[in-house]
């Protein structure tokens, strides 16, 4: 039998290592990588940046300027440097609104997420025909635009005609409440600002989570069951464990949509009565478009903005440590 060797080197000539034989093929000296990816990404790109990306620039470069009402029609400003925001932050309304949002913000996803949440977990307790009925129910209250929402729950909430006052009333358990004015006062404003918030963002916590909720392994549910876990130990150490990625998420959108929220509290209270439920978005529309202080304006955009993503980083710290857990 012949047996081959493979011959030694010699001395002073260095031999490349040997590769692997599923490893890939090295790439020819001088061949330009395929752009092709990047063509394909460009009008994306492009559009990001004019239309996110320019405006965001545009805003922080505002905020450094005197623009006004005069701004408009003559294009002459004048920059003030960050004196818009030594200002803003010597200015006591700016505080009051900032703990009017922290505290409304949190108190509507409060409210969101515990409904959501009961809605998700009835809706894998139904029978099909049923879940289906009340899927549809959620998509067609979840695609009514906000702005036409608030306008039907402001008449809602009308003293004199309003439904809901009429039915309190037959209820006779606050008394009369036929003229009951709810923009009135801020804690009825309050409530019926935060009723039709949570009314608008249980649908897609309920939906959403419910997707999730139907992931979970049976068989753990099961197995827990047969140790003697009650359906409430069941759904708190098995179900929510494996929602939690699903809930951080979610949580964090309901975080940025209920802290930007403006188009309801507008319409419904006009951030009274006495500026009671003007939050950070009310405070900033009346600073910019009331008052025509637009560089003002900017800069409280940008403070806000800052607040935000702060505040979405700490959540986003959370998410990706709770995927690395799972």
């Amino acid at each position: 039998m012949t047996v081959q060797t493979t011959p030694s080197p010699e001395p002073g000539v260095n031999v490349p290592p040997s590769l692997p034989a599923n490893a890939p093929a090295p790439r020819a000296r001088g061949r330009r990588p395929d752009l092709t990816p990047l063509w394909l990404l460009t009008p994306a790109g492009l559009v990001i940046v004019f239309i996110t990306l320019a405006p965001i620039v545009y805003l922080v470069y505002t905020s450094f300027t005197d623009y006004s009402q005069k701004t408009l029609f003559t294009g002459q400003f004048g920059y003030t440097g960050i004196s818009q925001y030594t200002d803003l932050f010597k200015d006591s309304e700016f505080y009051k609104s900032l703990v009017r949002t922290i505290l409304f913000t949190a108190a509507m996803v409060a409210g969101s997420m515990v409904i959501g949440m009961a809605v998700s977990h009835l809706l894998t307790r139904v029978t099909r025909a049923w879940r289906t009925i009340t899927t549809v129910v959620l998509i067609m209250a979840w695609a009514v635009p906000n702005v036409a929402s608030s306008l039907v729950w402001n008449w809602l909430f009308q003293p004199g005609y309003g439904v809901v006052n009429w039915g309190l009333d037959k209820l006779q358990i606050f008394g009369d409440t036929t003229n009951l004015n709810w923009a009135g006062d801020a804690p009825h404003a309050y409530t019926a600002i935060w009723l039709l918030i949570v009314w608008q963002a249980v649908p897609f916590i309920a939906l959403t989570l419910n997707a999730a909720e139907q992931q979970v392994p049976i068989e753990h549910q099961e197995a827990a069951r047969l140790d003697g876990a009650s359906e409430f130990t069941v759904y708190r150490i098995i179900t929510l464990n494996a929602l939690r990625p699903t809930l951080l998420l979610i949580t964090i959108l309901s975080v940025i949509w209920d802290y930007n929220v403006f188009n309801q509290i507008w319409l419904i209270s006009n951030g009274g009565p006495n500026n009671a439920t003007a939050t950070l978005g009310v405070f900033t529309y009346k600073t910019a478009f009331v008052g025509f202080h637009l560089g003002q304006g900017a800069a409280i955009t940008v403070v806000t903005t800052v607040l935000l993503l702060g505040l979405t980083a700490v959540y986003i710290r959370n998410l990706l440590k709770s995927g690395e857990d799972l």
